[in-house]
């Protein structure tokens, strides 16, 4: 079960014409935007990674997330980024929620290498696409097969806010409409 302590998002390579070529890319967009906004409601910190030589962060995420400086790297999971490798021990975390692009890569690579270390992996599978809806699948079928615990967006959220009475229930309401 996700809680806010002790938990992370990671966002990898949501950039340029790499986002552009993506199945039902303003779907992906849509949840991302969601569950960066929560994480920041529940100030669940947020790493935010890009492919080399692939250009920025589409200006729709980097909006929400001004400080951030994301983690350049060169191999296709992140935890071959040594600077990653360092703000992942920095933050501590037992539960990552991950997102992004391309499924069947990146994202498919970084989940099986976290769950290598032991760490709860969290699939946002609406937040998380390729650029065919078949590699997309197959990389969620794989994935759940693997450990990870696949959830939607909402899924998420809701899980996170736990109850209607937590005083942030109204922003994660108004981030869901």
């Amino acid at each position: 079960m996700l809680t806010r302590e002790g938990t992370i998002l990671v966002v990898i390579d949501i950039q340029g014409n790499l986002y552009q070529a993506m199945d039902d890319k303003q779907f992906l967009l849509t949840n991302n935007r969601k569950l960066i906004r929560g994480a920041l409601i529940f100030d669940i910190p947020v790493l935010l990674t890009e492919q080399n030589r692939i250009g920025p962060t589409i200006s729709e995420i980097r909006e929400l997330l001004p400080e951030a400086t994301p983690v350049v790297k060169d191999s296709f999971s992140c935890l071959g980024e040594a600077r990653f490798m360092g703000a992942l021990q920095a933050l501590c975390p037992k539960r990552i929620i991950i997102s992004g692009i391309e499924a069947h890569v990146c994202v498919y690579q970084t989940a099986l290498d976290l769950m290598g270390l032991g760490y709860e992996v969290y699939l946002a599978a609406d937040a998380v696409s390729s650029r065919t809806a078949q590699n997309r699948e197959i990389a969620i079928r794989r994935l759940t097969n693997s450990g990870a615990v696949l959830m939607s967006t909402e899924m998420i959220l809701f899980e996170l806010l736990k109850t209607a009475a937590d005083p942030k229930a109204r922003e994660i309401f108004r981030v869901v409409k």
